[in-house]
């Protein structure tokens, strides 16, 4: 009979119920599930028999918090309702497990100040983790910097300039230039850029930016117009400029082309035709069959070199036992996307 079956949650059966069931020491029943020491076959086996017919599930992070320490890293995610933060998530989690390694997470929704988000790291930490994955634009380097001083920090997604946080993120600057070098190249030279402050989306300004400085270098008119956090903010000023001339809007993000697609077919403006529209991810749900112009970012790169870029900081001398000469260095990779042509953009008629 199970806990279960006697009415008593698994976690309640502990290491020294297993040790009086097999007729061993309580330290020799925790060497045994944990799979260290010699024993006899048949020792661990009645071990291991005694734990599958208790219901025993070993608490591993009560055991590594009695020790001082965990082998698990906490991850803050922005809300992964956000299609390219849940393939993010997503990603990270296979990686992690590939490697393994667990994530404990924390999501975080509107958080333009970034107090949640320090809150979060505060409970993270509470939890004792090795380390701390920051997947979300909306944490300044100030307010991270902080906690580089208990544990490692690998930034997930976003460029990090402050010298003791490592990151694996995407080529926004890049992704920018790509995106403003098709349009060029398609004709248009009377040019709307939807940018957003770098406390709403610090990625989005990078791109809108980038784009800006491409246009203008090749001799292209640009209008900047600021968004907010709403997709569709800065939308009908963005249309407004297309009456008066402007024959593209390039937005930082898909979110934001989908709401102006939106609302050019709302004012009755046909896209290519009369207006070409660009976005930047690459990974909403049927971006293919939309035939969005677009980047797509390389989610799966990213994912990967921060979970290793956090194993290989884990499994380095800590900072205690080493000199400042013998800590590793800063690790910071850029990985860039690729172009993605689609129809929402078209030559200049």
């Amino acid at each position: 009979m199970t806990a279960e079956d006697a009415g008593t949650p698994a976690l309640r059966v502990t290491i020294s119920d297993v040790a009086s069931a097999a007729g061993v020491s309580r330290a020799t029943a925790t060497r045994a599930l944990k799979g260290e020491g010699r024993f006899a076959s048949e020792t661990r086996d009645r071990i291991l028999e005694a734990a599958e017919r208790l219901g025993y599930v070993r608490n591993t992070m009560a055991a590594e918090l009695a020790a001082g320490r965990t082998g698990t890293v906490g991850l803050m995610l922005r809300d992964a309702s956000n299609p390219a933060y849940g393939l993010l998530f997503s990603r990270l989690q296979d990686e992690a497990h590939r490697r393994g390694l667990d994530l404990v997470t924390v999501t975080i929704g509107a958080d333009e100040q970034g107090a949640k988000q320090v809150n979060a790291l505060h409970r993270l930490l509470g939890m004792r983790v090795a380390g701390l994955i920051v997947a979300t634009g909306g944490i300044t380097a100030a307010q991270l910097e902080p906690f580089a001083d208990q544990v490692p920090i690998v930034r997930a997604g976003r460029v990090e300039e402050a010298g003791r946080i490592h990151s694996a993120h995407y080529d926004d600057p890049t992704h920018g230039r790509m995106l403003a070098e098709h349009v060029l190249a398609l004709g248009h030279r009377n040019v709307v850029v939807l940018t957003a402050a770098p406390e709403v989306s610090y990625p989005e300004h990078l791109r809108a930016m980038a784009m800006r400085e491409t246009l203008i270098a090749e001799g292209a008119s640009v209008t900047m117009i600021a968004d907010g956090p709403r997709p569709d903010d800065g939308v009908a000023e963005a249309l407004g400029t297309v009456r008066d001339g402007a024959t593209a809007v390039m937005c930082a993000s898909d979110y934001r082309q989908l709401a102006v697609m939106r609302a050019a077919r709302d004012a009755g403006l046909d896209v290519p035709g009369d207006v070409s529209i660009t976005g930047c991810d690459g990974i909403l749900p049927g971006a293919d069959l939309l035939g969005l112009t677009t980047v797509r970012i390389p989610v799966a790169q990213v994912a990967a070199a921060a979970v290793e870029t956090m194993q290989t900081l884990l499994t380095s001398a800590p900072a205690s036992e080493t000199g400042p000469e013998l800590r590793p260095d800063t690790i910071r990779q850029a990985f860039a996307g690729e172009l993605v042509p689609g129809t929402t953009a078209a030559a200049v008629r």
